[in-house]
Parts: C-alpha cells; sequence; structure tokens
C-alpha cells in the first residue's frame, strides 16, 4: 500500500498504552504483533502472485517468490524497528513487498515474454532490475535535501496517482480471472465475477462499520470468505503447495541474473518516488508514536529508513523478490491500539520470517483463485490511487501545478493506453515511455524543474 493513507492527527499524549521504548508483556505483545500482521500480509503477497500469475511463473517458483517475499520483509522490519548503525528508523516500522512496481514489472516482463524471451530470463532480468535500483535508493538516502528539492509533494503526488491508475487495468483482469482465464475463454465469466465481486463488497461494507478491529481487518476477513466460496465452488488449486519443500532454505538467484534497460528507467523513477513516501510515511509513524517531527533525530530517522528501503531490496533481488517499501497501514494500527513500542516489531518479524520458511503457507496462499485476489487488489490499487489524490490535495493547486498535473497525467495515461503511439521511435526510448508511470513520472520532474513558480502576492 502507498504512502500518506493514514495521515494522523494530532492526538493526546496519554493516549499511548505502551511509548517507543516500553516493553510489552508477552501476551500483549504477541495480540499487537498479531494485529500487525493481519493488516499486512496480504498486501506483502499479493505483489508477488500477480506478477507470477502476469508473466505464467511455474507453481513451484510462485511459491519460492511468495515465501521469500514474507521472509524478506520480515528481515526489513527487524532492522527498522531495531535499527544497526545508520541502518533503520528505529520507530515500530514494518516494511512490506511494494506494489508501486506491480505495473511496469508486469508490462515489461509481459513484453519480454511476447518477444520469445523464457520466463525464467525474464525472472533473471526483473530481479537484476531490483538490484541495480536498489543503489539508487540508497544513494538517496545519503542525499536527501537535494532530491527533495528535485522531487517535491507536486512530482510525488502525480506519480503515486499514475501507477495506482496503471494498476487499476491490472486489478480488473485479475478480477475477470487473469491472463490464463482470457486464453482459455473464462475471462470475466459469471463465476469470476462473483468471487471478485463477493469480496469487493464485503470489504466496501466492513470499512464502513463502527467496530474497529473489523475494519482493520477487512481486506483478510472478505478474502477468507472468498476463499471458502471457491472451495464450495470448487476452484482451489494446491498445486504450489504439493510441489513445496517443508521447509525453504532461502536460495540467492534462483533465476540467475540479467538485466533490461527498458524495465530498468521506469523503476528508477518509481525508487525515487517510494524513498520519499518513505519519509512521509517515517515521518507519520513519528507523529503516532510522540517522536519529533523535524530536527536532527528526525532527519536520522528518515535517512535510516529510507536507507533500509534501498538495502532491502537489494536483498529481495538476491532472493528472488519484489522491492520492498515502508508500509502506511502500520500507522492506522498504533493509533487502534495506543502501542507504539520498537520492541513489537522484534515479533512481527519474527512472525513473517518463520511463515515465509515454512513454503505450505505460500501454498495456502498460492490456492486462492485469482478473480478472489482480483477483488482485493482492486481496492488497495484504488487506495494507492487516492493515496496519489491526498499527496496532491496537500500541495497549492495553481496554474502552474494544474499545468504540470494535466500536461503529466495525459501524457502517462496515453501512452499506457495507446502504446502504438511511439511505434516510429527509437527501441531505447520506445522501450522506457512504454511505461505510462515512467512517461508521466519523467515529464512531471523535467516540468517541475523547468517551469518557475510564480509566488503569491503578499
Amino acid at each position: 500500500m502507498s504512502s500518506h493513507e493514514h495521515q494522523p492527527g494530532a492526538t493526546p499524549a496519554n493516549e499511548l498504552v505502551l511509548g517507543l521504548e516500553d516493553r510489552a508483556r508477552l501476551t500483549i505483545g504477541l495480540l499487537a504483533a498479531l494485529q500487525h500482521l493481519l493488516a499486512i500480509i496480504v498486501p506483502i503477497v499479493t505483489p508477488g502472485l500477480l506478477i507470477c500469475q502476469a508473466l505464467g511463473v511455474s507453481a513451484r517458483d510462485t511459491n519460492l517468490i511468495v515465501s521469500m517475499s514474507l521472509v524478506i520483509s520480515g528481515i526489513a522490519t527487524f532492522v527498522q524497528c531495531k535499527r544497526f548503525g545508520p541502518f533503520g528508523a528505529g520507530l515500530l516500522i514494518v516494511q512490506g513487498t511494494s506494489f508501486n512496481f506491480v505495473g511496469p514489472l508486469i508490462a515489461g516482463g509481459a513484453l519480454m515474454v511476447k518477444q520469445g524471451t523464457p520466463v525464467e530470463g525474464v525472472m533473471a532480468a526483473i530481479f537484476g532490475v531490483v538490484i541495480a535500483g536498489s543503489f539508487v535508493e540508497m544513494f538517496v538516502s545519503r542525499v536527501l535535501p537535494f532530491i527533495k528539492r528535485l522531487i517535491t509533494p507536486l512530482v510525488t503526488g502525480i506519480v503515486v496517482l499514475m501507477i495506482g491508475l496503471t494498476l487499476i487495468k491490472v486489478g480488473l483482469i485479475s478480477m475477470g480471472g487473469g491472463f490464463t482465464a482470457m486464453g482459455n475463454g473464462t475471462f470475466a465469466n459469471g463465476e469470476n465475477l462473483l468471487l471478485s465481486g463477493v469480496v469487493l463488497a464485503i470489504i466496501v461494507v466492513l470499512n464502513r462499520l463502527a467496530v474497529v478491529w473489523l475494519r482493520s481487518c477487512a481486506i483478510v476477513i472478505a478474502l477468507a470468505v472468498g476463499y471458502a466460496l471457491a472451495a464450495y465452488l470448487g476452484r482451489l488449486d494446491f498445486t504450489g503447495m504439493h510441489q513445496a519443500a517443508l521447509f525453504q532454505v532461502p536460495v540467492p538467484l534462483h533465476f540467475g541474473l540479467g538485466f533490461s534497460w527498458a524495465l530498468f528507467i521506469p523503476m528508477l523513477v518509481i525508487y525515487l518516488v517510494t524513498s520519499l513516501e518513505a519519509i512521509g510515511d517515517v515521518t507519520a509513524t513519528s507523529k503516532v508514536s510522540r517522536q519529533p517531527v523535524e530536527g536532527p533525530i528526525w532527519m536520522q530517522r528518515i535517512k535510516g529508513g529510507v536507507l533500509v528501503n534501498g538495502a532491502n531490496s537489494l536483498l529481495a533481488g538476491l532472493f528472488n523478490t519484489f522491492p520492498s517499501s515502508i508500509f502506511a497501514q502500520n500507522n492506522g494500527v498504533i493509533q487502534l491500539t495506543g502501542i507504539a513500542s520498537r520492541h513489537i516489531g522484534v515479533w512481527i518479524a519474527l512472525m513473517l520470517i518463520v511463515l515465509g520458511l515454512f513454503p505450505g503457507v505460500a501454498g495456502v496462499i498460492q490456492a486462492v483463485p485469482e478473480p478472489v485476489l482480483g477483488g482485493a487488489a482492486m481496492v488497495m490499487f484504488g487506495a494507492v490511487a487516492a493515496s496519489g489524490i491526498n499527496i496532491l490535495a496537500s500541495t497549492r493547486l495553481d496554474r502552474r501545478a494544474l499545468l504540470i498535473i494535466a500536461v503529466s497525467l495525459a501524457l502517462g495515461l496515453g501512452v499506457a493506453q495507446v502504446p502504438e503511439f511511439l511505434a516510429h521511435m527509437p527501441a531505447a526510448l520506445r522501450n522506457v515511455l512504454e511505461s505510462g508511470v515512467a512517461t508521466g513520472g519523467i515529464c512531471a520532474v523535467v516540468l517541475n524543474w523547468f517551469l518557475p513558480e510564480v509566488q503569491p502576492r503578499a
């Protein structure tokens, strides 16, 4: 889920049950950790499942990728909470697989498959690009003030909105049954629409209830109902589970290592934006944890948070999974429970790593039919777009800003919908601009840099 989703208001200091350095009793700690786990487990595994299903990755390899996304998210969460030297924010922060990269990876990967690259070769190129991009994010953490001038909230808002809008197509394809269903003629049939519609409806209804814990677990509850309905319809596929080992030893570079410039340039833009989202998320977590949101301690937390964002994406690429970023939804859980103790993060990390090392867990998740996943993904992707609108709403929308938004969205969405527009461009340029997010993002950065800001008259 993207950043800026929960912008916590100033709440009275007495609302915190446990402060940043307080240690919880075992039962309280486990319950609080479980609540965080329920809020994040679906967003952590969904990007991997969607990318693997779209690119036709085998059941066994999908299981490996989903298992590793849990392990790598656990390691990142542990480092963010514990803090080692310059690594980590030292707050109760949960980090997981990022939705920001799903659209470009599916688009770029699908193009490579269409051009005849074997799926293993496509995955090797994807993980090579994930590793290369991680160094960009680690570098950004060292030069934050300059990058913040180059990529303002206006640019971030446009790119996050573009990510959400381009992902909606991915979500809709999943709701209809995915690319497999398109191939066998069952796309958007009654059964697929029933499965995805039920999940979507339950999420909407639960989010409007007054019971807070029901709202925070809405996606998990909806998926459980969808899972049960799929079982009743005989739609669960446990192939991945049967092929998986009992215990998964993490294997580096399982697919080998490749590279693709066409994938790298769009990813570059998204790595930059993900770094800036992390600033918003660390600030929001500082705020709900009653920690400073300006000054040297805050800056140190931000630099440490962004550095782990990058370092963990390097680890993700090495161990065959996708880039991760700091999650925003956990700020909501901190507000909900009043527990801001960073020591809870160690429990969350441990739970994620244990779940990831036993591939049977990933196999059970993998058995979910794509329409069930699509119903939940649609809400999550819509939330990414809404969070982009939220960022834009916090900026001053004068004529200059509206012009930048208009041109960036028009070009970005236009190219995503009509890629033939780029047919006569040089191949290198075409490969980069075919990603709507890259086109819109580059356009926003360039216009924001070159169009002078007019200061309002006093």
